[in-house]
């Protein structure tokens, strides 16, 4: 799946938006988390060539970001990212 599908997917799952709502605020979370250029490339595995592990990251945290949490916890996804990655996410947060 790309980090578009996954984020469609986990709204279509976890909210009742409708698909524009959906949409909108995909395309917005995209632009936040920087993840423009890699939106429609295949996520990947260990066996399997995909996104960059730093955009797998984001994904991650867009991933959870995707429903408008109260409350969030960030431990694996935010570790090893680079420092203005880490400052952009805090920043978004």
């Amino acid at each position: 799946m790309t980090p578009r599908e996954l984020f469609e997917f986990a709204c279509r799952m976890r909210t009742t938006l409708t698909g524009i709502e959906i949409e909108r605020r995909v395309e917005s979370l995209v632009k936040a988390l920087k993840l423009d250029e890699c939106i429609d490339t295949m996520v990947g595995t260990e066996l399997i060539k995909g996104i960059s592990g730093g955009e797998r990251k984001r994904t991650s945290i867009g991933y959870e970001l995707i429903t408008n949490p109260s409350l969030l916890f960030l431990d694996g996804p935010t570790s090893g990212l680079d420092s203005f990655t880490a400052l952009s996410i805090i920043k978004l947060l």
